[in-house]
């Protein structure tokens, strides 16, 4: 018996002799990360970083948002390790070597004032995309009367000035690129949000998270969605109506209700495939542990078949 528990006490001092050495623990990953990019990633960034950096405190990340032109120009140029990009690679940016990895989802929504005299009929009939893309695009829509109010008001129409995937998005539900918008440019998400607020007669567009406070779940700095006809039938029926809560018009994006675009993936986007063991590290966290605080943050999960295919890009 006693040469038993010497062998086996053997066998496990070995394992620990080959095992532990090799081992990498959380305290060895160490570096630096640098992030630039889009206003719709920045607030679901900066908390995956947050949490990434509790486990792996040698691992610095520094997170700049400047809209997705800015985060896919850097990243290109090398000057971040990461691009947050809230659109679509082209094939421009693809040939340069554009390396896009899914990490969540949300969608562009239209937004009035909270004080806008026009939000209770609206709430009733809706706006049909027809009527958007008079507004936005051929500016044929100039006054509100043009969308059944007795107001010849005009409408005071707002985009981005900054390259910026919620402005392509917006413009790709109409078959249109960013540059085809009308409106008064602002620069970023917040600026827009801002400038609608402040307006009245101000119509414009915005990423969810700008748009509702996560803890309440409702609308929040001073700006409501403006819930789109989807059948086009004049008014806005009960299927159509998922704008009071964050938590609907999630749902109604998962289910499709909310068409796509403007619902959008959001991306990651390297230089060529990633290599720096931080960066890798950084990514698979985002796309395992990291999603437990996408919906709570405002965010859409993708699925897990997506999910899979996405941690394969980095492996």
């Amino acid at each position: 018996m006693k040469a038993y528990r010497k062998t086996f006490a053997l066998i496990i001092a070995l394992l620990i002799a080959n095992i532990v050495p090799n081992k990498i623990s959380a305290q060895d990953l160490s570096g630096n990360i640098s992030i630039s990019g889009a206003f719709a990633l920045y607030p679901i960034t900066v908390k995956w970083a947050e949490e990434f950096k509790k486990a792996h405190p040698n691992v610095k990340i520094d997170i700049q948002a400047g809209g997705a032109g800015k985060g896919i120009t850097d990243v290109l140029s090398k000057v971040t390790d990461i691009g947050l990009v809230s659109r679509e690679l082209n094939a421009a940016e693809n040939k340069k070597g554009a390396y896009a990895i899914a990490v969540t989802k949300d969608a562009v929504i239209p937004t009035i004032s909270a004080t806008s005299p026009y939000k209770a009929v609206l709430y009733k009939k809706g706006v049909k995309k027809e009527a958007f893309n008079n507004i936005f695009i051929t500016g044929k829509y100039k006054t509100w009367n043009t969308l059944g109010f007795k107001s010849v008001a005009p409408i005071h129409v707002y985009t981005r000035s900054d390259a910026a995937g919620a402005a392509e998005t917006w413009a790709s539900y109409f078959g249109k690129k960013q540059e085809d918008l009308q409106g008064v440019a602002v620069f970023g998400d917040p600026g827009l949000a801002q400038a609608v607020q402040r307006d009245p007669s101000g119509l414009g567009f915005n990423n969810i998270v700008y748009i509702y406070d996560t803890k309440t779940n409702k609308p929040t700095n001073g700006i409501v969605p403006v819930p789109i006809d989807l059948n086009n039938n004049g008014k806005l029926d009960a299927d159509e109506n998922f704008y009071n809560d964050i938590d609907q018009l999630i749902a109604a994006i998962v289910s499709g209700k909310y068409p796509s675009p403007p619902a959008r993936d959001l991306y990651f986007v390297t230089s060529g495939k990633p290599k720096n063991a931080a960066v890798k590290a950084f990514i698979k966290y985002i796309l395992t542990d990291g999603q437990k605080f996408v919906t709570e943050a405002g965010y859409i999960k993708l699925s897990k078949e997506k999910l899979t295919k996405e941690i394969g890009k980095v492996k």
